[in-house]
């Protein structure tokens, strides 16, 4: 009124709104900045090119790359080995499909099958050792659940087996034309089985595993032992292709895994 100017302010907000109505907007601190800006665009190239920008090899150092075989030599192993059998695969002759497998097992086995083709009562002999050694499985799958009361030796056996029936029916190998046959072997009789996989050395697996879970050690080494000797004379009487038994032996690692997964899920849904 006397020549000044007088500006017109706008009452505090109440409640954090203003009288309009709009809600007051605070100014950003340096952190949330800093986050905001380290998130990717919604537009899809800005994407690509942060992602490309951020890639996690450009920080590599000469010393990481360097230091790689030193402190991850397992990895560098097994990328090696990719290579290699790269290479072997790739230039390898094929065989004919009027030919037998090629199966190095049985290379390496060669001295013994021609011993136990010459020897049919050492061939029974040890058919009938290695029948005793699966009754010797069954009933230590069995009797940690029947009198121990822990069912997952008994449920990874039950998933192995069933698995084995499906693809041993899937995939039906050919009998190697070596076949040194016992009616002492199991199963007892002589009569027709699937070769994939091996189920001897799964269940052998299944209950090693459950034996070191409970720290009997010198019955999960013994088992161990029992089993290579398994496997060697399965190779020797052609009773099982090498790959047979390398499944076996994963078959029963992975149903272990499963049967224990399954018996936690129950214990969870109990309690």
């Amino acid at each position: 009124m006397n020549g000044t100017t007088t500006r017109l302010r706008s009452p505090p907000p109440t409640n954090g709104h203003f009288s309009n109505g709009a809600i007051p907007h605070r100014p950003d601190s340096p952190d949330m900045i800093k986050r905001r800006s380290s998130f990717p665009s919604a537009n899809g190239g800005n994407i690509c090119c942060g992602g490309v920008r951020n890639a996690h090899f450009l920080k590599w150092t000469a010393a990481d790359v360097l230091g790689l075989p030193l402190h991850h030599p397992v990895p560098c192993v097994f990328a090696a080995s990719l290579l290699f059998f790269m290479a072997v695969e790739y230039t390898l002759s094929m065989i004919p499909s009027s030919a037998q497998p090629f199966d190095l097992g049985f290379v390496a086995t060669t001295n013994l099958h021609r011993l136990l083709a010459a020897r049919p009562a050492l061939n029974t002999l040890l058919a009938g050792l290695n029948t005793v050694y699966v009754g010797m499985q069954t009933t230590y799958i069995i009797w940690t659940w029947v009198i121990e009361g822990r069912p997952r030796a008994t449920i990874s056996a039950l998933f192995m087996f069933t698995c084995r029936g499906i693809l041993g029916y899937a995939t039906q190998l050919p009998l190697p034309q070596e076949f040194l046959g016992s009616g002492a072997d199991f199963p007892v009789g002589n009569v027709s089985f699937f070769l994939f996989y091996s189920g001897h050395v799964a269940a052998s697996v299944i209950a090693s595993l459950d034996m070191k879970r409970m720290q009997r050690w010198g019955l999960a080494y013994t088992f161990d032992f029992l089993n290579v000797l398994q496997a060697i004379r399965l190779l020797t009487t052609r009773g099982h292709y090498t790959i047979d038994l390398a499944v076996g032996v994963g078959a029963g690692m992975l149903f272990d895994s499963l049967a224990g997964k399954y018996v936690d899920t129950k214990k969870t849904l109990c309690t």
